[in-house]
């Protein structure tokens, strides 16, 4: 298979680099990795050169071009289906689907309020309550899968859900939020997976904070 090639942003402040990253390592591809700089003007250009949209992460592959992060697991998972991104039961998939969507186009009061900062560490940070009532449902969702599939992962084994739902999993480290015993269990698993701990390191390594994204405390 032809190497791909995958644009991403920065590894401490871009959610969405995160999850494309973390599925093309999950499916694994082979893949050159290309960063762009958020506060560089000029990565625009560069970036349009890959895709109209302007959208990163991006990937390329054998003439495709994908740049919506669901869009590059449903593309991962059909042309590597042995890498299991999906669950292999018909109604866990739908659900799996289902809470990925969820993730994909909500939670905005989240995202707004709790940005992800791998190198930040913000102790009793003033959680707003619609904030609050997004991390509920992150963790209802979480609840029900762990319920169901026994863990060690949202559907049992590891799949697109874990990949897409890792971001929040770092801003609940980073904002302190507590969690109930078998919800911190599950986060502390991503954390540890082998390719979390690359890019946490990877983000520590970045070399300077930009004003812009680095939330007041």
């Amino acid at each position: 298979m032809t190497r791909a090639t995958l644009t991403i942003s920065s590894k401490n402040y871009s959610s969405w680099s995160l999850r494309g990253w973390l599925l093309t390592r999950f499916a694994g591809l082979d893949f050159e990795e290309v960063v762009t700089a958020p506060d560089d003007a000029s990565a625009r250009a560069e970036i349009l050169l890959l895709s109209s949209s302007i959208l990163v992460p991006c990937l390329r592959h054998e003439g495709a071009v994908v740049w919506d992060t669901l869009a590059i697991a449903e593309y991962l998972n059909e042309i590597v289906p042995e890498a299991g991104l999906l669950p292999a039961d018909r109604v866990q998939r739908a659900h799996c689907r289902s809470i990925c969507g969820e993730i994909h186009s909500g939670f905005t009061t989240l995202r707004a309020s709790l940005p992800v900062n791998i190198k930040g560490h913000f102790p009793n940070f003033k959680i707003w309550s619609r904030a609050q009532a997004d991390i509920d449902r992150v963790c209802a969702i979480w609840r029900d899968c762990l319920a169901t599939s026994g863990g060690p992962f949202l559907f049992g084994k590891r799949s697109m859900a874990d990949a897409m739902y890792a971001p929040v999993v770092t801003r609940f480290m980073t904002y302190d939020v507590k969690l109930e015993p078998q919800l911190a269990a599950y986060a502390a698993t991503i954390m540890a997976l082998p390719e979390m701990r690359e890019w946490v390191e990877a983000a520590r390594q970045e070399p300077a904070d930009i004003e812009e994204l680095e939330v007041e405390y």
